[in-house]
């Protein structure tokens, strides 16, 4: 048996775990030095953002649909990654 397992919109769900009030707004995680846009949850990308734009270019796009745009914390999504990677291996002792 096979299964795959995703994390929908993993950066912004992480950010979100730390800020509930955040949960069904619209949310995006900027890369190094805040210059593109590296991750979007369902609701920004129903406001028109798309993932790998130039954060210049929907900058006033962002500040108009009320998009809450983070800088990029990569040492917290590996930390949920590995937690959310060790409860899977109670489930699925050889993972790939």
């Amino acid at each position: 048996m096979f299964a795959l397992v995703d994390a929908n919109s993993f950066y912004c769900s992480a950010e979100q775990v730390f800020r509930p009030e955040w949960r069904g707004k619209p949310v995006i995680v900027l890369s190094n030095n805040d210059g593109c846009v590296v991750a979007a949850n369902r609701q920004a990308k129903e406001a028109g953002i798309a993932k790998f734009k130039p954060y210049f270019e929907v900058k006033a796009l962002c500040e108009l649909k009320g998009v809450i745009a983070l800088s990029s914390n990569y040492e917290l999504y590996a930390d949920l990654s590995s937690k959310m990677m060790d409860v899977i291996g109670r489930f699925a002792p050889e993972q790939y």
